[in-house]
């Protein structure tokens, strides 16, 4: 071919930069080798070179160098084709490193790339393999077989058209064959046409102390349960445990199935596929004296509180102890006793701590007016002021269940508070109604209800139905043995009658609605004094009002705080006429 005058000026300029710029020539070709698909192949040359290598292969150096190829192609190119196989084959490295250097930790690696991958890249083709690596690493290295069991089920789960689904059934199957022969812990196959059918265990939850434990079980949908308390069996190695066999349920695919506890009552919650409509979940005890099993609805979850005896020094031995001892040097022994310290709060008979529950928060408004007035907002702010005239007046300790707009779950908010071995706990709320003209404050503790409107009011602050309410009722009989009704029901009074006498004296227009009773969530489990006070009608204009004023809060609080001191005085009082 023969070039132009023009063209053979051109091509003389080209090769006379490239010979001045070397440089050029090596960028060009390096812009070439660095797109991600160049960059797998280089990396799986590495890595093949490495494997043919019986000498290469013994240093982690070189592993870890073929790894960070495999890596640095998912951190440049995360979006491309080649990120999820470059993530999938530096996870099959880390598996394979763990046979030669036999570090738990290259197993965590590999768990969680692959992970990473059911996360990131769900819709490709890998994911399930990945997960189905999950289990394989479960099965054969970490020697889990109930978690191995769960990776596989999640690949049955979350990819039923995933060419990796027949394999891990068959995994499922051998699982359940193995699973089977150790009582409790028995796991079996789920047929995922049946899955359907079926309600998933979504979460475990728990809070603890060394007295007292609350563990919730999270499920899709309300079901029926059994449960039962097996001794300890020495022979199988087993301790005492409780266990609760959930019907027509499956292990949910993200849900941890071993939970270590280990606060003095509990050692672990486990979970596993029973039967294969079964979810058993078993909480091994090491030492508790009761417990209380009960459900709560909207979501559907199951909570089980359990109690033992915490060692305390014997306060009175302590005090006379104290009183007999010799003054220290320097130290002037006062000449009367000290009367602003009640002998009931000496011997720990009184009120220290206080929570006090916001109702609603987050995404949870509550009752409002045209979404502009609401609930959560008043109900908080009316908590905060409380707080403090509370620490102010009676020196108590107080803790919120919130301090911002969040939504707290009403289980956590009592096991707040028995957590925080509260010695009161005060859910503050607004009330609502269809006329407009009804008005006034009111109190509850925690019983059956006495009548419609108490069931009502119970139904809308438990975000829940009228029929669920009963359902609920049904089961308070077995619930009420333990709990503080006696006192509860003093101290909702005493509230009551110092917030009236506290609205009075400003308000002409007041009404009290008085002292009721009603199954309040929030309230169930409570371990210590609990009660609910509905604050004023949003739908009333006038409390509306009165509502939204500092005031008016300010006025609440105090006659809240006032009816708290006489319920302490109360307390004292029994005390010495007791004594």
């Amino acid at each position: 071919m023969k070039l132009t005058g023009k063209a053979c000026i051109a091509l003389l300029l080209f090769f006379t930069v490239i010979v001045l710029n070397p440089g050029l020539a090596t960028a060009v070709s390096d812009k070439s080798a660095t797109n991600p698909k160049t960059l797998l192949t280089k990396a799986d040359e590495s890595k093949d070179s490495l494997y043919r290598s019986s000498n290469k292969i013994k240093y982690r150096e070189n592993w870890l160098n073929c790894i960070q190829k495999y890596e640095n192609i998912y951190n440049q190119y995360p979006k491309s084709e080649q990120a999820p196989w470059a993530l999938y084959r530096s996870a099959q490295m880390y598996t394979k490193l763990y046979q030669y250097s036999l570090l738990e930790t290259d197993l965590d690696k590999a768990l969680e790339i692959n992970e990473k991958i059911t996360e990131e890249y769900g819709s490709h083709r890998l994911a399930d393999d990945a997960q189905y690596e999950m289990g394989e690493i479960h099965y054969e290295y970490k020697k889990d077989l109930t978690q191995a069991y769960i990776e596989f089920l999640k690949v049955d789960v979350k990819f039923p058209n995933g060419d990796m689904r027949p394999k891990a059934k068959e995994m499922m199957d051998k699982l359940a064959a193995i699973l089977g022969k150790n009582g409790d812990s028995e796991a079996v196959a789920i047929d995922s046409s049946s899955a359907n059918k079926l309600t998933a265990v979504k979460n475990i939850r728990y809070w603890s102390t060394p007295s007292y434990t609350r563990v919730v079980i999270d499920l899709d949908g309300q079901v029926e349960y059994t449960f039962n308390l097996l001794e300890k069996d020495p022979d199988l190695n087993k301790p005492r445990r409780l266990y609760l066999d959930l019907e027509k349920t499956y292990v949910g695919p993200d849900i941890e199935t071993t939970i270590p506890i280990k606060d003095g009552l509990l050692q672990m919650a486990r979970a596993a596929q029973y039967k294969s409509n079964i979810v058993r979940v078993v909480l091994d005890i090491d030492n508790i004296e009761d417990y209380k099993i009960f459900r709560l609805h909207d979501p559907f979850r199951i909570v089980v509180d359990v109690s033992g005896v915490e060692e305390k020094t014997d306060e009175k031995k302590t005090t006379a102890e104290t009183k007999s001892r010799p003054v220290g040097k320097g130290i002037r022994k006062p000449e009367s006793p000290d009367d602003t310290v009640s002998l009931a709060r000496q011997l720990g008979l009184s009120v220290k701590t206080i929570v006090i529950d916001p109702g609603h928060g987050g995404k949870d408004p509550g009752c409002y007016i045209n979404e502009k007035i609401q609930e959560k907002d008043i109900v908080l702010n009316l908590a905060k002021k409380l707080k403090g005239i509370i620490e102010a007046r009676l020196g108590c300790e107080v803790f919120l269940t919130r301090t911002e707009d969040i939504s707290v779950p009403l289980d956590e908010r009592t096991a707040f508070a028995n957590v925080k071995k509260a010695d009161l706990f005060i859910s503050l709320h607004v009330n609502a109604h269809k006329q407009g003209d009804i008005f006034g404050l009111e109190t509850y503790f925690l019983n059956m209800a006495t009548d419609e409107r108490a069931v009502m009011l119970a139904a809308r602050e438990n975000a829940t139905s009228e029929k669920n309410i009963s359902d609920l009722q049904s089961i308070l009989n077995d619930l009420m043995l333990n709990t503080k009704i006696s006192e509860s029901s003093k101290l909702a009074y005493q509230v009551q009658d110092g917030v009236m006498a506290g609205v009075k004296k400003t308000y002409k227009t007041n009404k009290s609605l008085g002292v009721k009773q009603a199954p309040f969530y929030v309230l169930i489990g409570a371990e210590m004094p609990a009660i609910l006070i509905e604050t004023g009608f949003i739908t009333n204009s006038t409390e509306r009002k009165r509502l939204q004023d500092e005031k008016y809060h300010a006025l609440l609080a105090d006659g809240i705080v006032d009816g708290i001191d006489a319920y302490m005085k109360s307390i004292e009082q029994a005390y010495r006429q007791g004594g």
